[in-house]
């Protein structure tokens, strides 16, 4: 059993240091006592650079952070995961969603134990995943090879829409065909309507996403969708839907026979690596999505074989809980300066908020202190009209992750210069700040940021980043003594919501509080 964050002498002294010092703590005056505090509170990574330099951490703080770490069973805690062990210990499941973008290559080497650990699981179950894959990408092939398919409809919700649509949306500049990919989650029929408006029954292909074919607010899409196919005079449904399922007798009843399946060591949010990511697969061709696959497989490598003090994903979720529970920061604004990316910071919500918003840690045991923050954000530089107001002369800190791409994916002259420009200044402004004895122009400054810099936009590149922030959530769920991979919070509304449905047709409200009594009847009339 893992030791719990507050139950290790790090903790205590990391509280004894943040009252010490790390409460008043001021990075400007941290950059001039140190000139060289740039290059050494930023790194490479495979793909990503990240610099950390602005942050409201110094060396001290951040070898105890390590330290946490280490009184925590972080690194026992990721061995197991990546050697198949269960972790997810409420629904007594393996982890395995790396085995997803694992390569061939990856062989026995006794001088890498965690490396030694993912060759041994996958001699169980690697050429399941390969087949898979292998076949996946053969339909993705032939779609992208079909000239009379000009529409695709990804039909899901959760991780079987957000993930595929923000990479599908990420890496257009490598989407080498016509072909149109739309998505649709919401149980609002007016998504599934303004999509269908732009199709046609003989030319569009339809892909059912939902692990057990029963999710609800996919299947009432799909059975709508298939109706407008019907009633549009669509011909043989066998043709023009495909199922990303593991429930292939359900897919067989509603008519489908081309399915591919995934497993239940794959999370809804960690499954863009499997046949979820079909739509980006038909985007982007095989070679490319085998790139997707070997960045993020890179990510791991790194996250399994560097040492804490040089690990990416490690020094991110520390910091994390660092500013979560002893700075008391409750939010943290995602802001990619890249217009591809800005689906990232709805994707990294999910990502993050549904693994580690819990109450409870692995035993049940309610917490004394706090867990995920809250994410969100958009693209600059709409964002800097929008939002940074707050963010900048607002009464709470909140940290900034700034992602930002070196070489533009566009040949536009003067667009990306401005673009960074912007980035860097915003950076820069939070931290420095401005005096201004009036008070109205005056800007405290002294507020954390983050950037993520990648050279270029790629299917390796997005593969890696991606991987990193699964792997940096893994880090801070791990501290924090919960189970990142469960979700159990999604259930009950699920479960209310059957109930009232139906009583939105009988208009029966006994037995139900007066709020949700009262707004039925308004509903009904």
């Amino acid at each position: 059993m893992r030791t719990r964050c507050d139950q290790t002498p790090a903790w205590a002294q990391l509280t004894s240091a943040f009252e010490a010092a790390g409460k008043s703590f001021d990075v400007r005056a941290s950059f001039a006592a140190d000139p060289q505090r740039f290059y050494r509170f930023s790194q490479d990574a495979p793909h990503v650079f990240a610099d950390l330099s602005k942050n409201l951490v110094d060396a001290p703080t951040q070898s105890l952070l390590f330290e946490l770490a280490r009184q925590c069973g972080l690194e026992q805690h990721r061995d197991a995961m990546f050697a198949g062990q269960v972790v997810n210990s409420t629904e007594n499941r393996a982890v395995m969603h790396f085995l997803l973008r694992n390569p061939p290559a990856v062989q026995y080497n006794p001088g890498r134990p965690a490396i030694n650990k993912i060759a041994k699981v996958r001699a169980e179950v690697q050429a399941e995943v390969d087949q898979t894959l292998n076949a996946m990408l053969a339909f993705a092939g032939q779609v992208r090879a079909n000239d009379h398919i000009t529409d695709i409809v990804n039909i899901g919700i959760g991780g079987s829409d957000l993930g595929p649509q923000m990479a599908v949306l990420a890496l257009r500049a490598f989407a080498d065909k016509p072909q149109r990919i739309h998505f649709v989650s919401n149980v609002d029929g007016q998504q599934l309507l303004d999509v269908l408006a732009a199709c046609k029954p003989e030319s569009t292909l339809f892909l059912i996403a939902s692990k057990t074919f029963t999710t609800a607010e996919t299947m009432l899409n799909a059975q709508s969708a298939k109706a407008w196919f019907e009633a549009q005079g669509g011909q043989d449904i066998s043709h023009h839907f495909a199922a990303l399922t593991t429930n292939i007798a359900a897919a067989n009843a509603f008519g489908i026979t081309t399915t591919f399946g995934f497993w239940d060591w794959v999370g809804g949010r960690y499954s863009l690596w499997s046949a979820i990511g079909l739509p980006l697969a038909i985007a982007i061709g095989g070679k490319a999505f085998r790139e997707f696959l070997a960045g993020a497989h890179a990510m791991d490598e790194h996250f399994c074989r560097a040492p804490l003090e040089q690990n990416l994903p490690v020094r991110l979720g520390l910091l994390d809980v660092w500013y979560r529970n002893f700075h008391g920061f409750s939010n943290r604004s995602i802001a990619p300066y890249s217009h591809a990316l800005r689906r990232l910071p709805a994707y990294l919500q999910q990502l993050e908020m549904e693994s580690n918003g819990k109450r409870v840690d692995t035993q049940g045991h309610a917490l004394p202190y706090d867990t995920a923050p809250a994410l969100w954000g958009e693209p600059g530089t709409n964002g800097q009209h929008a939002y940074f107001q707050m963010l900048h002369q607002g009464t709470s800190v909140i940290p900034v992750e700034f992602v930002a791409v070196k070489k533009a994916s566009h040949p536009l002259p003067g667009h990306n210069s401005q673009l960074l420009a912007n980035m860097l200044a915003q950076a820069q402004a939070l931290m420095v700040g401005k005096t201004d004895n009036g008070g109205h122009r005056h800007f405290p400054g002294n507020r954390p940021s983050t950037v993520l810099l990648l050279d270029e936009l790629t299917p390796a590149s997005l593969g890696a980043l991606l991987a990193l922030q699964e792997h940096r959530v893994f880090v801070s769920g791990a501290v924090w003594g919960i189970n990142s991979f469960d979700q159990w919070g999604v259930e009950l509304g699920k479960v209310l919501a059957k109930d009232i449905e139906s009583r939105l047709h009988s208009g029966d409200a006994s037995g139900l509080d007066p709020s949700t009594a009262g707004l039925l009847a308004r509903l009904k009339t």
